[in-house]
């Protein structure tokens, strides 16, 4: 994640993608499978995801005994390429993203089937440390810079005082009352009620975290949509990232993908083997 100090506001230009789980395969249990229907068979990958999606495909046509050469790479290859996309869908990760704007949390959720979001919440945590992310467009031109950090340094001190305020005026049981909170209500309640209030003030630019669960085919239809020319730049960034960890941990998954330079200074992900 890349930041950038302007007194006390960060503007964030660069996601921050974390791979913290992954799958296992219960090699055990697979072999017990295996045996107890008469056949052998072992895939050359050492990714999980890649060994489990391989068995799901088999599995299908009970193909075990008899493997086309090539391995886990080529029969990976086949299923994208005649596009047996559910197959896909047994391969799953976890990640957090960090460094995002609300603004691009509001579209990545809208990416539900195969995937799983618990995202920071603005009840809860305090939003006084000043973290916000910047356009590209505008951070790289000054005159724009200043408009924007202006802007947010106005949102961001709006929502300081007023969740400063709000706090202590709930102190006082008629303005609880009114909150429709407990007439002497603790600390704790205070905050929340108040941090929620004062989140109407904050932008769309606002940085945020967010835990996401997912599986290949919707990582997949995620990266086509995202990281195509015609996507926002924010989330075409993120897409780009997400790819690249990908590619390393997954290359017979998702080495298909290649990355065309744009413009922006990003890049578009483009595949042969489209809507898989």
């Amino acid at each position: 994640m890349t930041t950038q100090s302007t007194d006390t506001i960060r503007a964030i230009v660069e996601p921050g993608v974390y791979l913290v789980g992954k799958q296992m395969v219960a090699t055990a249990e697979l072999e017990r499978l295996l045996s107890d229907h008469g056949v052998s068979w072992n895939s050359d990958s050492e990714v999980p995801a890649e060994i489990l999606t391989e068995t799901a495909g088999r599995l299908c046509y009970m193909s075990f005994a008899k493997p086309r050469p090539g391995g886990n790479s080529a029969y990976l290859h086949h299923i994208k390429e005649v596009g047996h996309g559910s197959v896909l869908e047994h391969g799953v990760w976890n990640f957090v993203f960090t460094g995002i704007s609300r603004s691009l949390s509001h579209e990545l959720v809208r990416h539900r089937a195969g995937m799983g979001y618990s995202q920071l919440s603005q009840r809860y945590v305090d939003e006084s440390v000043a973290e916000y992310v910047e356009p590209d467009i505008i951070a790289n031109d000054p005159e724009l810079h200043a408009i924007w950090l202006n802007a947010v340094k106005h949102a961001h001190e709006s929502y300081v005082m007023l969740a400063e305020k709000l706090n202590e005026k709930l102190g006082d049981p008629a303005a609880a009352a009114a909150a429709m909170l407990p007439a002497n209500p603790d600390r704790t309640t205070r905050r929340k009620a108040a941090r929620q209030a004062a989140r109407s003030v904050l932008p769309n630019a606002t940085e945020t975290k967010i835990f996401v669960t997912a599986n290949a085919r919707a990582l997949r239809h995620f990266m086509e949509q995202r990281g195509a020319a015609a996507a926002e730049p924010e989330i075409r960034k993120l897409a780009g990232h997400v790819l690249d960890v990908l590619r390393a941990d997954s290359p017979n998954l998702f080495g298909d993908y290649r990355k065309v330079p744009l413009p922006d200074g990003t890049f578009e992900l483009v595949t042969d083997f489209k809507k898989v």
